[in-house]
């Protein structure tokens, strides 16, 4: 069974910068994709970026040049590196695993999750 833990999470002021870490366990990690997705009060959860296996991203639009992934392998972790927050990244933010980067990138039907971390950016 695969577990995923995310940490890093925090306040900080528009602007300013935060690296997530989301720390996996249980499986083979150089098999799975990693994902990160976040969810702000009210509204749905969304998708940020994805990792591969092979180390491909992908990042929505809305944080492309200021998030940035990296995985290491030797660590089983996933960092995502945040620069230039901004209020509205505030959110709870959730890793996400799956043998499939279609799977993640999608959003739909991942099969595991970790609990989440709180980014808290303020104005």
């Amino acid at each position: 069974q695969v577990q995923l833990v995310e940490s890093g999470g925090g306040l900080v002021q528009a602007g300013g910068s935060l690296r997530l870490s989301c720390t996996f366990s249980g499986r083979s990690f150089q098999q799975y994709a990693i994902g990160w997705f976040r969810q702000a009060p009210g509204k749905e959860r969304e998708f940020v970026a994805v990792i591969s296996q092979i180390d491909s991203t992908y990042y929505t639009d809305s944080v492309k040049g200021r998030f940035t992934l990296s995985r290491d392998d030797a660590k089983n972790t996933v960092y995502l590196q945040m620069i230039n927050l901004k209020p509205e990244d505030t959110a709870v933010y959730y890793c996400a695993a799956d043998q499939f980067y279609s799977t993640v990138k999608a959003g739909i039907g991942i099969k595991y999750w970790g609990l989440g971390t709180l980014v808290t950016v303020s104005s």
